[in-house]
């Protein structure tokens, strides 16, 4: 059993993601902004910690993190504000991290995209661009850290059903979002993923197999 801590409680990669790991046992904090999504989350099986993470200093993010085995990212701005996405999907997340690593939290997940990095390839006139700079100075600061990290790119998201099946690389396609919940889920069991960053689509290959370094 494992006592992990999802940012971004109340998404929708987040809330198929709380009931997978509270089937296998895990403990599950969901870190929500908006008192009212509580009964939600706590309805998916996490017990729902309200904080606005955009806020907190690292102190008082190792003070929310004390006591939990993992942190999962599954946070982000939503577009829009450029300044709003570098405060929440830069500097909360570099934030978040060093606070992992301050509270013992030693194992993070990173949710990012497929094709992100500082060479993303986004103009600078491209409403996106933002947000691919701000993960990809995200992404560089945790593969600097100290943490047991593992950087999850999942291609264009989907609303369809799960398949239990991915493929690792190539080119981005889609993939659904409940898949990307069984990834998350499969990496936090998988030691192997550890240190590594993972891109993925839809595809014909088991989760738990496709991740395995």
């Amino acid at each position: 059993m494992s006592r992990i801590l999802i940012i971004g409680g109340h998404g929708k990669v987040a809330r198929l993601l709380t009931p997978l790991l509270a089937a296998r046992g895990d403990e599950v904090s969901a870190v929500i902004r908006n008192a009212e999504h509580t009964a939600d989350v706590e309805g998916d099986g996490a017990t729902a910690v309200v904080a606005d993470v955009e806020s907190l200093d690292r102190a008082e993010l190792a003070a929310l993190f004390a006591g939990h085995d993992g942190i999962v990212w599954a946070a982000g701005a939503g577009g829009g504000d450029p300044e709003r996405t570098y405060a929440i999907d830069r500097d909360a997340t570099i934030r978040s991290m060093d606070a992992a690593d301050a509270a013992g939290a030693k194992r993070y997940v990173m949710v990012s995209y497929f094709g992100a990095g500082p060479d993303h390839g986004v103009p600078a006139d491209n409403s996106f661009f933002a947000y691919a700079e701000a993960k990809a100075a995200a992404d560089e600061h945790l593969q600097q850290t100290r943490l047991d990290w593992t950087i999850l790119g999942p291609s264009g998201l989907t609303l369809d059903p799960p398949t239990g099946r991915i493929d690792v690389g190539g080119e981005s396609r889609t993939v659904a979002r409940a898949d990307v919940a069984a990834v998350i889920a499969a990496v936090l069991a998988d030691p192997s993923t550890v240190g590594r960053t993972i891109e993925f689509n839809a595809g014909s290959t088991p989760i738990a197999e496709a991740v395995k370094g």
